[in-house]
């Protein structure tokens, strides 16, 4: 089993109610049940809090595997981190800063760091989870996927939104997402397994126009290497997904976590028992759901339709 000097832990932040978890909680990674959004890091300042973090580590004589090893990271996770690619959280800056005895620094400089960019608290774990991921599964029963959106249909999405967006928002938000889309499109993508459920490929959310577009979008997507995009059909008798939505990531060090959603929260689920049983369910909807040929036969017929 592989040993770690530190233990990088997760915890919970919640703001509605001021709310903490208790020791030991479900043992969820993020959970809130705000409305209210936080800014993301400034990417330039991410990247001089990366650089500064490059320097201290070569000058403690560390290599980005090595230091990775200490905190049972990924070298990848550090690289991405000394590249302005992923914000270096508070936790693992004090970490930091106790192993390179650098005196406060990095903790200083996530402290102080420019926000902008607003979103939601409760998803920017995610964000950083799925970004690196290797393998993503995603079941889906009201909206398209986030990551084979079309622009526009997530334009929609964003402006049925109650209360409503600004123009602002909406424009930053539909940026952020198609900018999500790039891991699909890498070097060497994550394998990636999208069940969604039939009502959501015949929903018409923006119009006609937006619905032939995103439904055109799905089409091209489900030829993509490495992914797989099934429809559940509403006329199965059984269905594993009546809960609701829920994703699977697996990280590079091959952890496996899951993500839930509600009206007014989320959870990032580190706990392998509630992992398990959303895989469990992930599974089953895999069997319960047309195949991905049988799926390119319905969406190229409700294209025919248009």
């Amino acid at each position: 089993m592989r040993q770690c000097v530190h233990s990088y832990s997760f915890f919970v932040r919640v703001h509605e109610g001021e709310r903490t978890r208790a020791p030991g909680e479900f043992d969820r990674m993020s959970t809130t049940t705000t409305r209210r959004s936080r800014a993301r890091r400034n990417a330039s300042a991410m990247k001089m809090v990366g650089a500064l973090l490059a320097v201290f580590r070569e000058a403690a004589g560390y290599t980005q595997r090595s230091l990775g090893a200490v905190f049972c990271v990924s070298e990848q996770t550090i690289a991405s981190i000394e590249q302005g690619r992923r914000p270096l959280k508070s936790d693992l800056a004090e970490q930091l800063d106790e192993l390179l005895d650098t005196k406060g620094a990095l903790s200083a400089a996530v402290r102080n760091m420019p926000e902008v960019d607003l979103v939601p608290l409760w998803a920017e774990e995610f964000l950083d989870r799925e970004r690196e991921a290797i393998a993503i599964s995603s079941y889906e029963n009201q909206v398209v996927p986030g990551l084979l959106q079309t622009d526009t249909y997530a334009e929609a999405v964003f402006r049925s939104r109650v209360p409503v967006y600004d123009e602002d928002e909406i424009g930053q938000l539909v940026a952020a997402r198609v900018e999500r889309q790039g891991i699909l499109h890498r070097r060497e993508p994550p394998i990636t397994s999208f069940v969604v459920w039939e009502p959501v490929v015949r929903a018409p959310i923006g119009g006609g126009e937006v619905w032939a577009g995103q439904l055109r979008h799905l089409r091209e997507c489900s030829e993509l290497p490495g992914l797989m995009l099934q429809v559940l059909p509403m006329d199965r008798i059984t269905h594993a997904g009546l809960n609701g939505p829920f994703v699977l990531l697996e990280t590079p060090e091959h952890q496996r976590l899951a993500y839930t959603e509600g009206q007014r929260g989320s959870q990032l689920i580190a706990d392998q028992g509630e992992v398990a049983i959303l895989s469990q369910k992930c599974a089953m909807l895999r069997s319960q759901a047309l195949t991905p040929e049988d799926t390119r036969g319905l969406l190229d017929r409700l294209l025919g339709e248009q």
